[in-house]
């Protein structure tokens, strides 16, 4: 079973990709971290397998902490996690730094799982 960490300052919208993780028989949720700077630290501790890492949040972003987490651990698969409207740009330059894919809210389990798996 690969061990996803979740990483999304919104607490409802961690449980609901923690839900669809544990529910899935494929994947476990090993943790949540609020920000980038945690998800770095936890990254580090918990050793996931997959890192689903909102790109808005306060603190440290997730394009911020993808960029440092593609330097520590040249091996880090993250999957950045965005609202429909803030795709553009932003998507483009994630897969740049390193992320393989992106994952839209609101979220479709059988979308989030095919992600996931293709991993």
């Amino acid at each position: 079973m690969k061990k996803v960490l979740v990483v999304d300052d919104s607490l409802s919208v961690a449980r609901q990709l923690e839900k669809i993780i544990n529910e899935s028989g494929d994947f476990s949720c090993v943790g949540h971290a609020k920000n980038g700077a945690e998800a770095i630290k936890m990254n580090h501790s918990d050793n996931p397998d997959i890192i689903c890492m909102d790109m808005n949040m306060p603190g440290m972003d997730g394009l911020t902490a993808l960029r440092s987490l593609a330097v520590l651990d040249k091996d880090v698969k993250v999957v950045m996690v965005t609202s429909l409207g803030g795709v553009g740009d932003k998507f483009t330059e994630a897969l740049k730094l390193g992320a393989k894919n992106v994952i839209s809210k609101p979220f479709e389990a059988d979308n989030v799982l095919r992600i996931l798996r293709e991993l």
